[in-house]
């Protein structure tokens, strides 16, 4: 089993962060500060954990957020000196959120230095939630600088949705402040910066689908490799949702004259082992048709319900015509983000988004086996 995320944040690296920090700050109270941070950290989870560590270091370093701020830039990394870096800046985070709104532009300044030893997207929430056009005016600068991850920061922060932190609401209602941001970032040299921009498009598109798809289709004619990569990978709720203009923006349009046929060789599996199918295509048209091949597994809930959940598969080009034979393997085993129960389920296969075959199959759960 891998390690517990909650494991990131433990009573060494607490120490370890008292060190750091009274290395540069000899009158910072260390061992008041492992003590909060410690007490009871066993049971909390990770976030959890990263608030009782900010909490200790809103007990213990200055209430004046102008000096403290100088005490957590002075605790960074720099050539040949040990700082705060990776887990242990999450709760810094966390703490410049807390203390740092009523000084604007230190604490901006400060998460941007955090941000190459870690990341700064989950504490610069707060400060565009308070002040959306104040923060952005900063953020957008940079776009231009020359540290990938603070470029990074520009499109990571401001995500609508970024997973584990905070919503937006404004730029969930009205994400056009951050498409300048997105727009200059989607060339990037960096791969890393470019999926960023990517999630956060795809972000947008849950709740603006049109507004992404058009974004899209403005800036994928004689797109590189690169930002071609980019556009599909931020369109990817929008095409297994079978939106028309995400589809038409990548060749796909509607599949016509296509016969296909799903067989599944057992009607049953076993929990832990795959599901096997296969699809059998004939391209009856007189033209060439891309298609983009996807496939839904109708999982059974609690209640005996349904509940879909769309996989990616692969796409193709039928010439008038051609035969083509696809076959997976779909795994049913144990994973963290879902719980399986035993019963009968649908598979459907997608055709440029449209539901073109359907079969079912009856999961069996061994006794022995502990789902989750």
């Amino acid at each position: 089993m891998p390690e517990p995320l909650k494991n990131l944040l433990h009573p060494a690296l607490v120490r370890a962060m008292a060190e750091i920090i009274a290395a540069g700050a000899p009158s910072f109270d260390s061992d008041r500060f492992t003590a909060l941070a410690t007490g009871g950290i066993e049971s909390l989870e990770l976030m959890e954990r990263a608030a009782l560590i900010r909490d200790a270091l809103l007990a213990t370093l200055p209430e004046n957020f102008p000096q403290a701020a100088t005490i957590l830039r002075a605790s960074l990394p720099v050539a040949g000196k040990v700082g705060l870096t990776g887990w242990m800046l999450l709760p810094v985070n966390q703490f410049i959120a807390a203390r740092g709104l009523e000084h604007f532009d230190i604490a901006l300044d400060l998460l941007k230095a955090l941000t190459p030893h870690f990341t700064a997207e989950f504490g610069i929430r707060e400060f565009i939630h308070q002040d959306q056009p104040r923060a952005l005016a900063t953020i957008t600068r940079w776009v231009d600088d020359p540290n990938h991850h603070v470029r990074r920061l520009a499109s990571e922060g401001t995500r609508p949705r970024l997973p584990w932190a905070m919503r937006l609401p404004q730029l969930v209602r009205d994400p056009s402040p951050i498409l300048p941001i997105l727009t200059a970032l989607m060339d990037d040299p960096e791969d890393y910066v470019r999926r960023s921009v990517a999630n956060s498009l795809n972000d947008i598109a849950k709740d603006h689908p049109d507004l992404v798809a058009a974004f899209i289709a403005e800036h994928i004619e004689e797109a590189s490799p690169e930002r071609r990569w980019l556009l599909k990978h931020a369109s990817r709720t929008l095409l297994k949702k079978g939106h028309a203009q995400a589809l038409a923006n990548f060749g796909f349009g509607a599949a016509s004259a296509l016969e296909c046929e799903l067989r599944l060789p057992k009607p049953s599996v076993l929990f832990g082992e795959g599901l096997d199918f296969e699809i059998r295509l004939r391209n009856a048209g007189k033209a060439s048709q891309s298609l983009m091949i996807d496939y839904a597994i109708h999982h059974v809930k609690a209640d005996g319900s349904l509940s879909p959940k769309v996989f990616k598969w692969k796409t193709v080009t039928l010439t008038a015509g051609e035969d083509h034979v696809v076959q997976r393997r779909h795994a049913m085993r144990p994973i963290t983000t879902r719980r399986y129960y035993p019963g009968e389920h649908r598979i459907a296969i997608l055709i440029n988004g449209t539901e073109t075959a359907t079969g079912s199959f009856v999961l069996s759960m061994p006794a022995e086996v502990v789902v989750g």
